[in-house]
């Protein structure tokens, strides 16, 4: 197998540790194998892929989400530069609800986080020009997206360097209200 899963303190979301094979030339590394991954918790078809570019350290994006039944699973991976990737675990009735794990992914630790429906998902760059590939099983959706707001206190979300960059859109997404029940898959 090329993908070496390591389990989160969050139930269902995983690091994947990908294993470049490599020479003198450089590598090859396994971005995505539907037989691999189905026994990790990818067991529906890709229905999007989505690249990134954050042009600055410190930028957040995110923390983003869709409702049910347009929920998705995500596999996300940094292709240039690094960041710190976060998943929040929006599901009902979830003994983690409203917790968070976060993990640096980076062009040179070739991993992935595999987020399962129920999470919103953000990240971090840590430096200038970060690239990022996510797979989605499902298509974006306006009418079904959701989001948290990356600075909201109730999150308590340790973010590596100070916020410098969100997004006017990211910024105006309300606060978990107290006593919020999670998300219904």
């Amino acid at each position: 197998m090329r993908f070496e899963p390591i389990d989160t303190p969050l139930e269902g979301l995983r690091i994947l540790q990908r294993k470049p094979l490599a020479d003198e030339r450089g590598f090859l590394c396994r971005l995505y194998s539907a037989n691999e991954l189905a026994g990790l918790g990818l067991d529906r078809p890709i229905a999007q892929i989505n690249h990134t570019l954050t042009r600055l350290k410190g930028a957040v994006r995110g923390l983003h989400f869709q409702y049910p039944p347009h929920a998705e699973t995500k596999l996300v991976s940094c292709l240039k530069g690094s960041v710190f990737d976060v998943a929040v675990d929006l599901r009902h009735g979830s003994p983690s609800l409203l917790g968070w794990h976060g993990a640096v992914l980076s062009a040179d630790n070739h991993r992935s986080l595999l987020i399962p429906e129920g999470f919103a998902h953000g990240f971090q760059a840590l430096e200038d020009d970060c690239e990022l590939i996510y797979l989605h099983t499902a298509a974006y959706r306006a009418g079904a997206e959701g989001g948290l707001d990356a600075r909201d206190p109730a999150l308590a979300i340790d973010w590596p360097l100070p916020v410098s960059d969100l997004s006017e859109r990211d910024s105006r997404h309300p606060p978990v209200e107290p006593g919020w029940g999670g998300i219904e898959l």
